[in-house]
């Protein structure tokens, strides 16, 4: 039996050029479920939770309206923490060359789809 979850975290690495990691976490840092080789998930699920928690603090600071993502650009690549509702968040690792365009395409879905599995677990 597949799990859906990691179908849809795959699913997110195969359709979007330049995408190699992701991990699904709760808010306060546990990991859900993770495509990852080369990050450590419970660290980066810990990591993207402490920065989603100040880019909503920087967001209420600001009066711009609720946090929906963060990104980290960095030398080889970007860290994208994307809000899943209020409980959960997605931290996406992505090299240099990521299709930025597809992947603002792919996002949304892929958010309104693990809204409603988490959604789900907790009915």
């Amino acid at each position: 039996m597949n799990d859906p979850v990691q179908d849809i975290l795959v699913s997110l690495r195969d359709r979007v050029m330049g995408v190699s990691e992701t991990v699904l976490a709760t808010v306060d840092g546990l990991v859900v479920a993770a495509d990852a080789d080369k990050t450590h998930p419970e660290s980066m699920a810990a990591l993207a939770a402490a920065a989603i928690s100040l880019g909503h603090r920087l967001a209420d600071q600001a009066t711009t309206g609720t946090l929906r993502q963060l990104t980290a650009q960095c030398s080889a690549g970007h860290v994208i923490v994307t809000a899943v509702g209020n409980r959960a968040l997605l931290a996406v690792v992505t090299d240099e060359g990521v299709d930025g365009l597809a992947f603002d395409r792919e996002i949304p879905t892929v958010v309104d789809d693990l809204k409603k599995i988490l959604a789900q677990d907790t009915a």
